[in-house]
């Protein structure tokens, strides 16, 4: 910065009518999003720097496509307010809690861990899921609305995650297979897009957020998501048929008996 203000060294290619990373750049700055050296490496090939056999390769590669890390952030901290006491999560589904049965079908995905974000009963939500390989986020802030959750979710995840799964505990109907169409989509797009779970043509959950959105999420207020980031970010957002599972939660009494589940005190 100058004075306070933002000063940003034009490459030549700015002066190029073709569209090239350093509009990237400005796209990012203009959304409100940070720039980092990773953002501006994944510009090198086809953007900023035009790849040629001789030039030299000081920097690192970057990861294959099918090496690109994706981590579930398995939402479970919420408080069941429309369930007038029961916790939805501890429901059963075929004879296990909901809320262990969506984090089994998380590890049997292709993603690369499973972050739990609890709140609401946290020791309850954890021995329910006692003897899973999974990490724990602990959401204090968990009565303050969902963007409590998202934040602590993605503050837990690894340095080398390239995009985050928002999972949502209360959908009995996303299966492993989903949840590996939803991440074979995200690598085919090179890891730069939001992907998004849909059922005849309507969007739905879950969602898979690339590291470029991460900073603009941790900077969320109140009981919202990040729907608003995936609509205004400046980000492809590609939409992946799963069934109506994506479209299916267990908000209310009926809808979780609908579903099959057995609610318990």
């Amino acid at each position: 910065t100058l004075g306070g203000k933002r000063v940003i060294g034009a490459p030549g290619c700015a002066r190029s009518p073709k569209e090239n990373g350093f509009d990237w750049v400005l796209d990012r700055l203009v959304a409100g999003l940070d720039v980092t050296a990773k953002d501006i490496a994944g510009m090198g090939v086809g953007g900023l720097l035009m790849e040629i056999p001789t030039r030299p390769q000081p920097r690192e590669p970057l990861p294959a496509k099918s090496r690109l890390k994706v981590a579930v952030v398995l939402l479970a901290a919420g408080r069941s307010s429309r369930m007038g006491g029961p916790n939805k999560l501890m429901a059963l589904f075929d004879g296990k809690p909901l809320v262990r049965r969506t984090a089994e079908r998380a590890l049997a995905s292709k993603a690369s861990g499973t972050i739990v974000v609890t709140g609401h009963q946290r020791e309850r939500v954890r021995a329910a899921l006692a003897g899973l390989d999974l990490t724990f986020a602990d959401n204090p802030d968990f009565a303050d609305g969902l963007s409590t959750s998202l934040k602590a979710g993605i503050a837990y995840l690894p340095e080398d995650t390239t995009g985050a799964m928002i999972v949502l505990g209360d959908m009995p109907g996303v299966v492993s297979g989903d949840l590996d169409r939803l991440i074979d989509a995200f690598r085919k797009a090179g890891g730069n897009s939001v992907v998004r779970a849909s059922h005849l043509g309507k969007r739905g959950n879950p969602v898979l957020l690339p590291r470029a959105l991460f900073p603009a999420i941790a900077h969320l207020e109140g009981d919202t998501g990040a729907r608003h980031l995936v609509e205004t970010g400046g980000l492809d957002v590609i939409d992946v048929e799963v069934g109506k599972g994506a479209s299916v939660d267990v908000d209310t009494r009926e809808a979780l008996e609908s579903a099959g589940g057995v609610l318990q005190d």
